[in-house]
């Protein structure tokens, strides 16, 4: 592996795809929020459902793989 990572263009493009993949992870997250018929941040923080926390855990890693593969291409 050579130098070839520190070149602008690569070092920028990464920058780029990884906030692309950020706010596409969001807008998921935020869409399934809206879809379950109660507030997720507040039955996981507040009223420590460890059982949804594991759910939520699990959907976040499945939406990261898809978003990380459909980037990638």
């Amino acid at each position: 592996m050579g130098i070839e990572w520190l070149k602008p263009a690569a070092f920028f493009g990464s920058i780029v795809y990884a906030l692309i993949g950020v706010v596409i992870f969001w807008l998921c997250f935020i869409v399934i929020d809206k879809l379950t018929p109660y507030d997720l941040w507040a039955e996981i923080v507040e009223k420590q459902n460890r059982a949804l926390g594991m759910v939520v855990a699990a959907m976040c890693l499945g939406i990261s793989v898809i978003v990380a593969a459909a980037i990638h291409g």
